[in-house]
Order: C-alpha cells, then sequence, then structure tokens
C-alpha cells in the first residue's frame, strides 16, 4: 500500500535530517538534488523542520548571497546536548558533545580503591554536572554509561559482579533517577568497538572481532555491522576463556587462570620483566618502550604475540570474522608491529585467513563510542514525527 500523507512526510523529513547529518549544511536546492524531492515538497519540509527546531539558517551560498535560494540549512545542534561516561575501577571519565557529536567538554577523576560507594557516586555525579555546565546550557538529552562488566539484554541493567565496585551499579541507579534525560548503560567493550568501527580501525569491515587490551581483557563481536551481545549479555568475555599456558583455570567467579592472565595488563608487564626488560605498571609504556628496544625485545614481542594469538584463534574458530582488532591501550601502544606478529603467528594456528589490525582510538575509543549511541539515540527520539 502506498503510504499515506503523513508517513510520507516524516520519511522525507528523516531523510533530510539524515542528509544534513551526514552531508553537513545544505541549500534547499541541495536537498532537492539529493533527495529526489519536488521544490515544493523541499519547501515544505524546511518549514516543518525549522517550526520544530530541528534546523536553522546558518548562513549563505552563491555569488550573491541573497534571497531564499542562497540560504544554507543545518542542523541545531545546540538543540540538545549529550553526555557519555567512562567508568572504570579506579576512574571516571565525562565527555559532553551537541546533538552533532561535536566534543564540547571532557574531564576525568581518578576514584580511589577504598573511597566509600556513596562518596565515589557523588564525584562522579559531580563530575558530570561541572562538565556538563561547562559544554553550555542546553540541556542534557541522552547519557550513556560505558562500565566493564554484563549488561542484562532484557533490562539494559548493569548486572551484579563481586569483581566490580559496588559504587560503579550504584552510579548507574543514581543518574537514572536524578536526571530527566534518558541513561543508557552498555559494556564497555562495545562501545569501543562501534567506535572503532565508525571512526577507526575497522571502518571498512561489518564483521570483525574487537579485542580490548587493558587492565582486563574483553572481546566484542561485531556481524553484519551490529554488535552481537549474546543470550545473557556476555558474549565476548573471552578473559574466562580457557587456554594453554596459564596455571590454571578459570572459574564461574573469577578469569584468573584464563585468557586474562596471559594478556591483562599485569601479565604482559611480568612477561616483559621474565625478558629482561624494564617492567613497571603500565602495560601500554612496557609495549611501546618493548618496540623502541630493537633485538633484544624480539623475545618478548614474539611471546606476546603468542598469547594473543592463542585467544584470537579460539574466537576465530568459531566466528571466523575475517579481521581482529587490537584494541586499548595496550592494542594502539603495540600499533602495525605488533598487529602484523599477531597476523603470522595466527595464519600458522588456524585455516581461516584473518587480517590483524591495530586499533585506532585507544582507550578513548570508549567515551566516542558511547558519544555516538547517545547521538544516535536522541535523534532517533528529536527527529520522529511528532
Amino acid at each position: 500500500m502506498p503510504a499515506s500523507p503523513s508517513t510520507a512526510r516524516a520519511i522525507n523529513d528523516r531523510r533530510a535530517l539524515h542528509l544534513l547529518q551526514e552531508e553537513g549544511p545544505l541549500t534547499a536546492g541541495q536537498l532537492k538534488s539529493l533527495t529526489g524531492l519536488s521544490r515544493p515538497s523541499v519547501a515544505d519540509l524546511v518549514e516543518r523542520l525549522q517550526g520544530a527546531g530541528l534546523i536553522a539558517v546558518v548562513g549563505e551560498s552563491g555569488a550573491e548571497r541573497r534571497g531564499p535560494n542562497a540560504r544554507v540549512y543545518g542542523i541545531v545542534a545546540d538543540r540538545a546536548h549529550l553526555a557519555a561516561l567512562d567508568v572504570r575501577t579506579d576512574s571516571v571519565g565525562v565527555g559532553v558533545a551537541d546533538l552533532l557529536g561535536n566534543p564540547l567538554a571532557e574531564k576525568t577523576l581518578a576514584v580511589a580503591e577504598d573511597l566509600p560507594t556513596d562518596r565515589a557516586v557523588e564525584a562522579a555525579v559531580a563530575l558530570l554536572e561541572r562538565t556538563a555546565r561547562e559544554a553550555g546550557t542546553a540541556p542534557l538529552h541522552t547519557v550513556v554509561i560505558g562500565a566493564p562488566g554484563l549488561i542484562d539484554p532484557a533490562s539494559g541493567d548493569l548486572r551484579d559482579s563481586a569483581k566490580l565496585p559496588l559504587w560503579h551499579r550504584r552510579l548507574v541507579a543514581v543518574l537514572q533517577e536524578r536526571l530527566p534525560a534518558t541513561v543508557l548503560v552498555e559494556n564497555e567493550t562495545n562501545l569501543a568497538a562501534v567506535a572503532e568501527q565508525r571512526l577507526g580501525a575497522a571502518r571498512s569491515h561489518d564483521t570483525f572481532v574487537f579485542l580490548w587490551l587493558g587492565e582486563g581483557v574483553g572481546a566484542a563481536v561485531v556481524l553484519d555491522g551490529k554488535v552481537r551481545r549474546g543470550a545473557s549479555g556476555g558474549a565476548g568475555e573471552v578473559g574466562f576463556l580457557p587456554v594453554p599456558g596459564t596455571a590454571g583455570l578459570p572459574s564461574a567467579t573469577g578469569c584468573d587462570g584464563g585468557f586474562h592472565s596471559l594478556v591483562g595488563g599485569g601479565a604482559v608487564c611480568r612477561l616483559a620483566a621474565e625478558h629482561g626488560l624494564p617492567g613497571g605498571p603500565d602495560g601500554p609504556a612496557v609495549i611501546a618502550a618493548a618496540l623502541e628496544a630493537g633485538e633484544r625485545a624480539e623475545p618478548f614481542l614474539d611471546a606476546l604475540a603468542e598469547r594473543l594469538a592463542l585467544g584470537a584463534a579460539a574466537v576465530v574458530a568459531v566466528i571466523d570474522p575475517g579481521c581482529v582488532v587490537l584494541g586499548g591501550d595496550m592494542g594502539l601502544a603495540g600499533g602495525k608491529a605488533l598487529a602484523a606478529r599477531v597476523e603470522a603467528r595466527l595464519a600458522e594456528l588456524s585455516p581461516l585467513h584473518t587480517e590483524v589490525r591495530a586499533g585506532e582510538l585507544g582507550g578513548g575509543a570508549v567515551l566516542s563510542g558511547a558519544l555516538l549511541i547517545a547521538r544516535e539515540a536522541a535523534q532517533d527520539d528529536l527527529f520522529a514525527p511528532r
């Protein structure tokens, strides 16, 4: 059946808004050419979108820069603001952007391990409020929180875990109670994978596996352009993956003995020390120093690539993604050199051809991914027909 007039108008409006999002400000004539709509239809949709406060004249174009045909229209970026939180065991990062996703302000706060739960929550809330004020007066429409742990696919709640600070779950609840904004929570690794797919190393791939290499280890599975979370929200918990070379086996309550024991931040630092390289608590710095150390660091880099390839091979055997991205700060530090070593070793372990790429966004991918998800959620709401 043909669409009703109201449905057709809504479709045309969304199409025009999408073009303004992707192409930037456009004239009515450019909208006519890109949408294929008639001049009167474009004039009507421009009037509707201006009346709704979604677009405005942002300049003029053309030789004379005069008259209606020269007006350039753009989305009203400060119609609403978006916020992202990167919640880690010892810190919280906050980013605020406008409706187009342009970053406006960003702050980070260390959270001491022994800080009481209520004080940790209040510190994180205060950080969000300060960052939002610094960004301007527009109201927060959508807040997306990236956190380690499992997200219940039915409720969207951060599930309880004995290994994660209590203030993580409490922070989510407090923000949902206090803010008039929509508050969403997503696994940090999934958000980082979204950012690498849209902005980083996986731009050319609809199907890939993203390995998060930080103090902890995780994975995100992206199939046909979508993050796959699994039946319980636990797809990608590769820290629990049993692999050779560990002292034991992981358990339902802890990933010691799993893949985490081989390639987590602490394990990488210990591996470097075993090979006579400068250790320290900073995995990315250890890897970066090894890449600068020349031949004496070759055995360490080969051993690290071997460990990473073991976990990657298990995932590749099940998913066959064609591409694995080494993300997080350690993946960024390792760069193309480490990725090439992992790819070569993986080719010896698996008959499935798999490209291994270094992530491009490092630890900042979590905030970037959260802002991308917040932008989509806010635009879906604000751009919906009323």
